[in-house]
């Protein structure tokens, strides 16, 4: 946590409002992430997930963790959509850079995002 709050304050042109994460930045005011500085079109569900994992890199989540963090209706969705969705995350990543899978899945437990990207 204290690294990433250095990397932050290092950034000294960046707004109050954004954190910046080594690859991903993240606009919490335009509700925009940008990875590798490019800007992602990310569905709501996509930008909340994908904020989560930024926020928290290295931690992992289960799909009732996520289910229950992101979406308003939880009892409302599968657990399925969760793989749905961390589906596009990672083909919209994969757009912008092929050459890494910042998202890890951990078999039979959750998702998390790569320390140290």
């Amino acid at each position: 946590m204290k690294a990433v709050l250095r990397r932050t304050r290092a950034t000294t042109d960046a707004p109050s409002d954004s954190v910046d994460v080594s690859l991903f930045r993240i606009d919490e005011e335009k509700r925009q992430i940008f990875y590798c500085s490019e800007q992602m079109d990310l569905s709501r569900y996509e930008y909340k997930i994908l904020r989560l994992f930024i926020g928290r890199p290295g931690r992992i989540f289960s799909r009732d963790n996520l289910m229950d963090l992101v979406w308003d209706e939880p009892e409302m969705s599968m657990d399925r959509t969760v793989d749905a969705h961390i589906k596009n995350i990672r083909k919209k990543l994969k757009a912008v850079r092929s050459d890494l899978d910042p998202i890890v899945t951990h078999r039979s437990v959750g998702y998390s995002l790569k320390e140290n990207l």
